[in-house]
């Protein structure tokens, strides 16, 4: 599935259970990474939601299922370049909501390892939403424990999903887990 818009990582021995289950919400395949699946959904936070409450009436997909990411906005990119230029574009459209916010930028990167390496994409992208910022007159903060916003950054290949998630919605989700 080429375009995806949600990630789900599975425990290892949930594998099979967590797939049947999710395609009560929808068409679900493999990724060609280990434990982890796909989707494509029209509105991906109410998978989400969906999921969730499935999970509430069958627990036992809490010890299948890892991590849900919906996402937000996707794009392709075919270089590390490409890659930066287009979350860039993205975290400009998102700078209303952080204005003098706490925050960080979470990166999940698999495939296309070219040029982004994890902490390197996760300190520039913070460094780029904080100059912005102050530039802005709304100065923000980086802050891992507790923060206002988390930017979350997944990739398949070259394929990303991007997604902002308030200290709210990290606590009413149990299976967001940006970090």
């Amino acid at each position: 599935m080429k375009d995806w818009n949600i990630i789900i990582s599975v425990f290892q021995d949930g594998f099979k259970q967590a797939a049947r289950a999710l395609k009560l919400f929808g068409a679900v395949d493999r990724s060609p990474y280990h434990n982890v699946l796909v989707m494509a959904a029209e509105n991906p936070l109410a998978v989400l939601e969906n999921i969730e409450c499935e999970a509430d009436n069958r627990p036992f997909l809490y010890d299948a299922i890892s991590r849900v990411a919906p996402a937000a906005r996707c794009f392709e990119f075919h270089s590390a370049e490409e890659f930066i230029e287009r979350a860039r574009s993205i975290l400009t459209e998102w700078l209303s909501n952080l204005r003098g916010c706490s925050f960080h930028v979470r990166f999940h990167r698999r495939g296309f390892k070219h040029g982004l390496r994890t902490p390197d994409v996760e300190r520039l992208l913070d460094a780029d939403v904080l100059e912005a910022l102050r530039q802005a007159g709304t100065p923000g903060s980086i802050s891992f424990s507790d923060p206002d916003f988390v930017i979350v950054i997944d990739t398949i290949d070259d394929r990303a999903g991007m997604s902002i998630w308030s200290r709210d919605q990290l606590a009413r989700h149990r299976l967001l887990r940006p970090d």
